[in-house]
């Protein structure tokens, strides 16, 4: 089974106790009840810029440019006990775009400071990348699931 092709997009911005980023309480489908990234599926014929930015604009109201994103990498995940779900995660930084963000019926956006993210109701695997991320890095990772699909069996860096 080839693994779905995903993509996020962490908006930052300086706030008065640092930086911030926004993430969202996920209100349907896979990650319900979990704070996420912002984005979703490639679609038939897009490339992952073009389904970020689509994505973006569907999940928040924000309007993203090609020129306002920052490659951040990628994480592959792997699912052993539900292969159908194994993701390829093509990851992006932005720090400009258009528009104040909104909820939808798929999320509900919050900005959070990145010393402090919410960790706690998040996917498990999202502290072994996402500091690296909203740090201006780069990743290459590969993270497997535990049998409850909850919990990281591993995760490895799989950079040159």
């Amino acid at each position: 089974m080839t693994a779905a092709a995903v993509t996020l997009c962490f908006l930052l911005r300086d706030g008065a106790d640092g930086t911030q980023v926004l993430l969202g309480l996920k209100q349907t489908g896979f990650g319900r009840g979990k704070i996420v990234g912002i984005g979703g599926h490639v679609e038939p014929g897009e490339t992952s810029v073009q389904a970020v930015i689509r994505e973006v604009l569907e999940e928040t109201g924000v309007v993203l440019q090609q020129g306002d994103l920052t490659d951040a990498g990628a994480v592959h995940f792997v699912f052993p006990a539900r292969p159908e779900w194994d993701m390829e995660t093509t990851l992006f930084t932005a720090r400009t775009w258009t528009g104040d963000p909104q909820p939808s019926d798929e999320i509900l956006p919050e900005w959070f400071r990145v010393d402090t993210l919410p960790v706690d109701r998040m996917w498990q695997d999202a502290d072994h990348w996402l500091p690296v991320v909203l740090e201006g890095g780069t990743v290459n990772v590969v993270v497997t699931m535990d049998a409850d699909n909850e919990s990281v069996a591993s995760s490895r860096s799989v950079l040159p």
